[in-house]
């Protein structure tokens, strides 16, 4: 297998990351012969807003216009779960018994971190496919991105706990089975019929999948700490966000994770810089003059934001312009894709 380049893309809400990956993915298939992929494991679903890309369930878009291709992919949970299941059952009557249980999409559905975890088996899927060269991988807001890049790692803790032999020992056993009738008796009049029956059917069943989904949990580990997986933090130049970009790079490096680098979006664009700097040796009064003060107070800050980072973090930092325009269509996204490598730091193709 060749391992692809996966570039992990995490931040605050709010930021503008769903739409520096866009950008991001974007670039870099503008910069080389090479297959991009941007998968959004957000549930949010920001990229089809952003791009205005409408994708079903996981399938993969084509995005064309005016520049090279690359390829848009987005989550759906459910259909994740079920394709997942006909991947890793041991045969076709296991998988059929799986998804006719009773409880079986109420607790995919609804099963802690269910998204997270099959956000991590998509990302083994196409990495493993070898369609695309690079993946860039779009994660929901703040935290909820340790969520997903941990979600490998508690499911193998899962398959392990006693809570898990707890609810297979009365499928698994018959003396547990006949000791539980009363039990499972009163149960199913308290929460209705075959209620912890089905429970304990669903995660039988489950479990006859431990060896697969232990396996595929080890290889997203492992692919998450390839020396071709980075992790970038983004962020804008305002208090809160640089504190939550200063939480999730240090938590990526406690991982032992790759931290590549750092991106602060919508900073004061050059052009402003400039004619601001042009002003104000020309005016000496009125309103103008608070609001290039304003301007060039906000430009320190800024300056003194991605120096921090850096200092902070020992890793690059790269600063993206206000876009200006609204990003809300593949054109929007192409334009922002030219400013991704204008400031230099933090190189994309480094």
């Amino acid at each position: 297998m060749n391992t692809p380049r996966v570039i992990v893309v995490t931040g605050a809400g709010g930021v503008g990351k769903t739409t520096f990956s866009a950008a991001l993915a974007a670039h870099l298939a503008e910069t080389g012969d090479v297959r991009v992929l941007l998968i959004t494991v957000d549930p949010a679903r920001r990229l089809a807003s952003s791009m205005g890309v409408v994708a079903e369930g996981n399938d993969i878009v084509e995005v064309g216009g005016d520049g090279p291709s690359f390829w848009v992919s987005m989550l759906d949970t459910q259909q994740g779960w079920d394709s997942l299941v006909e991947r890793v059952a041991p045969n076709r009557a296991v998988a059929d018994r799986v998804l006719a249980n009773a409880l079986y999409r109420n607790i995919t559905g609804r099963f802690v971190n269910s998204h997270d975890y099959i956000a991590v088996e998509r990302l083994w899927e196409v990495a493993r496919s070898e369609r695309f060269n690079v993946i860039v991988v779009d994660t929901p807001p703040s935290r909820n991105a340790l969520s997903v890049i941990d979600a490998a790692e508690r499911m193998r803790d899962f398959f392990a706990s006693r809570l898990l032999r707890w609810l297979t020992l009365p499928a698994s056993n018959r003396l547990v089975a006949v000791t539980s009738r009363p039990f499972f008796a009163v149960a199913d009049r308290v929460l209705g019929a075959r209620f912890l029956t089905d429970v304990s059917e669903f995660f039988a069943l489950f479990r006859l999948m431990e060896p697969t989904f232990t396996a595929h949990a080890r290889d997203v580990e492992r692919l998450l700490r390839e020396e071709s997986t980075e992790f970038l933090v983004v962020t804008t130049a305002e208090p809160a966000p640089i504190n939550e970009a200063d939480f999730l790079a240090a938590e990526l490096s406690d991982r032992g994770l790759r931290l590549s680098g750092l991106v602060v979006n919508r900073t004061v664009a050059r052009d402003t810089k400039r004619e601001v700097a042009e002003l104000s040796a020309t005016v000496h009064s009125g309103d103008l003059v608070d609001a290039i003060a304003e301007i060039q107070a906000a430009v320190e800050r800024e300056d003194e934001a991605c120096r921090a980072l850096a200092m902070r973090h020992g890793c690059p930092v790269t600063r993206i312009d206000e876009a200006g325009e609204p990003v809300n269509d593949v054109a929007g996204v192409r334009r922002l894709a030219a400013l991704v490598d204008v400031h230099g730091g933090w190189s994309p193709m480094s």
